[in-house]
């Protein structure tokens, strides 16, 4: 993304940004925050609105062109005085050229009552990366900065809004921005009812708005602007946008009081962890303890590996990066659990070394998210001899996987049932669960996170998922041992030393289900360790450390993978329905039949998150959470659609692939 250039204006009514690439102002200095509170807040009647909201789901504004984040943060401030306790907000905004976080800085510096809620907005400040960037201000705030095109960004919306903050630079001087492309997509994301507010009363903009559905009104504006527009819409325009992708429709969404998490791994605790902050009372369960399974390592590592070329999956796991990386910031700030260190990805071959060129040519992606560098500048950076250069995430690192999961397990709202679920049954308001001990369950939602061991329940007897066998190795390093500063990845991955211990590794061997360490699989991982990092390996042995297989120590996880290599996260298929719905595919995938997916109602999943799962299973929580709490998705529709487990049934409906028969384990 391109930032926003800016030049300073002052007076004697004070500071205030201007744009130089649209030469307009961003807020009055006169009265900037008295326009926003004029024109957005009480001509969308939202004192009132908050006041009278008693609904489970948040209040939806949706607004063009983000700015300085001032509207954001009257909303909010409005919010808070008026809205009861239980009420939340969730705010949409758009930005084409975001600020740089020193400008937003400066330009927020302003209003002083405002800095407590700034706070929250510049400590996550996203990177300059298109896309969607979730940040959770407040128990009761979440922003969801879309940055791109404002109508190409709206038309990927996975939600819908309340209330519409139409804003942005004048018509006169961003003309691209005010087109009919972007009411039309207003229009198709509205709620029934939505209002809207614009400090412009150009004529094409009554037409355009006119011709979306919404009705309009002149009344007076504020300072300057002597008139403006406000109106709503009643019946907001069908979206055509699932006429090819029919089966990704939501299922209807229900009331979630109570949810069983099935699975305590990263996967489990994380969508607990989502749903607890959204007020859902979670039971969260599993047959072990929080982080037991393939999330109890010491240490694993936060990277992702990104294809060359751009792809649907790629732009998840980097959109799962960045948001790993807000979430943790604001769960231990203190970085108890976790370290952002930064991660050396080697170029340990010239196929390699080409695949990362050809990743660096295609994607001009800030510095501080990834940067190719040479051998010497890796080798600073790790602080160890390296004979390979590659990529460096400055942002990424190692987490404490168990620990963090025990963490999120605390969280008040969850609680623990260290018990098997063998059986789940649909009842008449929900879910009933059987457990090992003969005990039975009821809630009102399910979510399994069990890794492979999702497919023992009959619902996702068909899903595509394989375990693969992972061990990692641990050696103790002595006193005044050189250590690594960074994690180092290629074929296996090292990350500094915690505690005084080396962790290394890890084997990948699919379908083995094996859970007892062995020497073989630890000489694989020292093989493996002294090819990525000969010259520390060297270094270790001079300073002593006993480096053969028979005395390292390490633990043995189960990953869960499917076959395109994606986490499955979304409501759970009826495959049988599926099935018959959607047979004219096998004969033609271009006869798409019009009818909605079908799913079992209140029936959810988040799995396959594999070796690379603390940067994919954080943000499948929140797309989960999101769905079942009826609120905006944060990640646009069509990596939503990429994330959905049924994708795979209609891969297989057009390769002519039979579905497994559910059956009962």
């Amino acid at each position: 993304m391109q930032c926003a250039t800016l030049d300073w204006r002052e007076d004697t009514a004070g500071e205030a940004p201007h744009s130089a690439a649209f030469d307009d102002v961003y807020f009055s200095r006169h009265d900037g925050r008295g326009e926003t509170e004029h024109v957005f807040l009480r001509n969308n009647h939202l004192p009132e609105r908050f006041a009278a909201w008693r609904a489970t789901r948040p209040f939806v504004i949706g607004e063009t062109g983000f700015g300085t984040g001032l509207n954001l943060l009257c909303a909010w401030a409005c919010f808070d005085t008026h809205a009861p306790p239980s009420a939340r907000l969730h705010f949409v905004s758009t930005e084409k050229y975001p600020l740089r976080r020193d400008d937003l800085i400066r330009a927020l510096a302003a209003w002083p009552d405002l800095a407590a809620r700034a706070r929250p907005l510049i400590a996550q400040w996203p990177e300059p990366v298109a896309g969607v960037h979730r940040l959770t201000l407040g128990e009761r705030v979440t922003l969801d900065l879309h940055y791109g095109d404002s109508a190409e960004r709206l038309a990927r919306l996975e939600g819908r809004v309340d209330a519409w903050f139409l804003d942005g630079f004048a018509p006169a001087k961003n003309p691209e921005m005010w087109q009919a492309a972007l009411f039309e997509a207003m229009a198709t994301r509205s709620r029934p009812g939505a209002t809207f507010a614009t400090f412009t009363c150009a004529g094409f903009v009554k037409r355009g708005l006119k011709a979306a559905g919404f009705n309009w009104e002149k009344v007076p504006g504020i300072g300057r602007k002597r008139d403006m527009l406000r109106g709503r819409i009643d019946t907001p325009l069908l979206d055509a946008s699932r006429r090819t992708t029919p089966w990704f429709t939501p299922p209807p969404t229900a009331p979630a009081r109570h949810v069983a998490v099935i699975g305590a791994g990263l996967a489990g605790a994380s969508v607990a962890e989502a749903l607890a902050r959204r007020g859902v009372a979670v039971t969260l369960i599993d047959r072990q303890a929080p982080g037991a399974g393939a999330s109890g390592n010491r240490q694993g590592a936060l990277y992702v590996k990104l294809a060359a070329e751009t792809n649907r999956q790629s732009r998840c796991y980097l959109a799962g990066l960045l948001y790993t990386r807000r979430w943790l910031e604001r769960l231990d700030p203190e970085r108890t659990l976790w370290s952002d260190c930064g991660v050396l990805q080697l170029a340990m071959n010239d196929k390699e070394a080409r695949r990362q060129a050809t990743f660096l040519a295609n994607h001009a992606l800030p510095g501080s998210v990834v940067e190719g560098v040479s051998a010497d500048l890796a080798s600073q950076r790790a602080g160890v001899a390296l004979s390979h250069g590659g990529l460096d995430y400055p942002g990424a690192g190692w987490v404490r996987p168990a620990a963090l999961c025990q963490r999120l397990a605390e969280r008040q709202g969850i609680v623990f049932r260290h018990a098997e679920v063998t059986d789940l049954t649909r009842a008449e308001h929900g879910w009933t669960l059987q457990l090992a001990d003969g005990e039975a369950l009821s809630v009102d939602q399910v979510v399994i996170a069990s890794a492979h061991r999702a497919t023992r329940f009959a619902p996702l007897a068909w899903l595509p998922i394989k375990p693969v066998r992972g061990q990692v190795s641990e050696l103790r390093l002595p006193p005044g041992a050189p250590e690594l500063k960074r994690v180092v990845c290629a074929g296996g991955y090292a990350p500094p030393a915690l505690d005084g211990i080396q962790c290394f590794g890890a084997t990948f061997t699919p379908g083995d289900t094996a859970t007892e360490p062995r020497a073989t699989d630890h000489a694989a991982n020292l093989a493996e360790f002294e090819n990525l990092l000969p010259a520390y390996v060297a270094a270790l042995r001079e300073a002593g450390v006993d480096l053969e297989p028979v005395h390292l120590g390490g633990r043995v996880g189960l990953r869960a993978t499917s076959p395109d290599k994606t986490p499955y996260a979304g409501p759970v298929p009826d495959a049988e329905r599926w099935r018959s719905d959607y047979a004219p595919l096998a004969k033609d995938a271009r006869r798409i039949p019009h009818v909605p997916g079908r799913h079992h109602a209140g029936l959810w999943v988040s799995a396959a998150h594999g070796s690379r799962g603390l940067a994919s299973a954080p943000l499948c929580a929140e797309v989960i959470a999101s769905r079942i709490c009826d609120e905006p998705l944060p990640l646009e529709r069509e990596l939503i659609d990429h994330l959905h487990p049924g994708r795979r049934l209609i891969v297989d409906l057009i390769r002519g692939k039979s579905l497994p028969v559910a059956r009962k384990r």
